[in-house]
């Protein structure tokens, strides 16, 4: 019988139903892990299994001699871009870009009306019971937003921000995406020419060597003191030092990072420090929205028919290129 492993963290019944009835369709069988206590149990068996849908240790996968196609239950994969780690060139990789969106882009617009209205400092003021009027506050309507990477998190965002009020420009590699949320979508090598006039900058890109270091020092000087930035892909795409220094200095309005280097944050890390800034633990996707976990499972289940009939994977990772 051909045999699948699920390593995950939040199945439920009805999770545990729909991957088996998948499964059996499809003919394999399937066993179920919890990553947060089964890691022995599946790796003392991993070499039986031809899928695995979760996200096991990299180093575990070379033990994996029957493995042909892993199916992260995450968005970021860069743990699995090193071709060093598979048992066989020939592995399939999939993400589940797709899944996390609804969950990331509310969390994109929490953050910033937080910041437009000035939530962080009432929040301290409440801290020692004080009753200020903070004026003025900003608003969505009328911002100019960046949105750096337009895949499905940043089109998701896209889509609310516009409906606050918001001109959203989205910046990619190839300077193109069909949505109709962005007003228009430019290549990166123009993003010099829109911070200046950006209210807000979101960046929501993966981990790749192209994106590493894209908001550089050079880049955050560009920005004006009226802009805040907003970080839900991963810390490296951020000169961190350098956004420390901007905005201990006040030449940014504020920012808002779901991702640092390194995570956990060190207690005595400058970024505690900074004014106007939200840090929250990579918690804006995360597994806790059960919309996310549906998303998840209801796409490995339309992959699985489509790997066992040959057909190409809807989320299938090149990885050589990270995404």
């Amino acid at each position: 019988m051909r045999k699948i492993a699920v390593y995950v963290s939040f199945m439920n019944d009805r999770y545990r139903a729909q991957l088996r009835t998948a499964a059996s369709e499809q003919g394999f069988d399937l066993d179920f892990y919890d990553c947060n206590r089964d890691s022995a149990a599946l790796l003392g068996r991993i070499g039986d299994y031809e899928v695995i849908y979760g996200h096991p240790v990299p180093a575990w996968l070379k033990r994996a001699a029957r493995l042909r196609w892993l199916c992260s239950d995450f968005a970021g994969v860069e743990k699995y871009l090193d071709e060093a780690i598979w048992p066989s060139p020939d592995c399939l990789l999939s993400n589940s870009s797709g899944a996390y969106g609804p969950a990331i882009a509310e969390h994109i617009v929490m953050v910033l009306l937080m910041l437009l209205r000035r939530m962080p400092e009432y929040q301290s003021a409440m801290a020692e019971r004080a009753w200020p009027c903070l004026t003025p506050i900003r608003s969505l309507t009328g911002s100019r937003v960046v949105v750096l990477g337009t895949g499905d998190v940043g089109r998701s965002a896209a889509r609310r921000l516009r409906a606050l009020g918001a001109a959203v420009t989205g910046v990619c590699r190839s300077g193109r995406a069909e949505e109709p949320a962005f007003d228009r979508v430019l290549p990166v090598g123009q993003l010099n020419e829109l911070l200046p006039q950006a209210d807000a900058l979101v960046m929501a890109l993966p981990a790749t060597a192209e994106t590493a270091g894209v908001l550089s020092r050079e880049r955050i000087a560009l920005l004006g003191p009226q802009a805040l930035v907003v970080n839900v892909g991963r810390g490296s795409a951020i000169d961190q030092p350098a956004l420390v220094e901007a905005l201990t200095a006040r030449r940014l309005a504020g920012a808002a990072l779901d991702v640092m280097e390194p995570e956990p944050l060190p207690p005595d890390h400058p970024l505690w420090q900074c004014p106007n800034t939200i840090l929250t633990p990579h918690v804006s996707g995360n597994m806790a929205l059960g919309l996310t976990c549906d998303l998840d499972v209801d796409m490995f289940c339309r992959d699985l028919g489509r790997y066992a009939a040959g057909e190409p994977l809807e989320n299938l990772v090149d990885r050589g290129r990270g995404y």
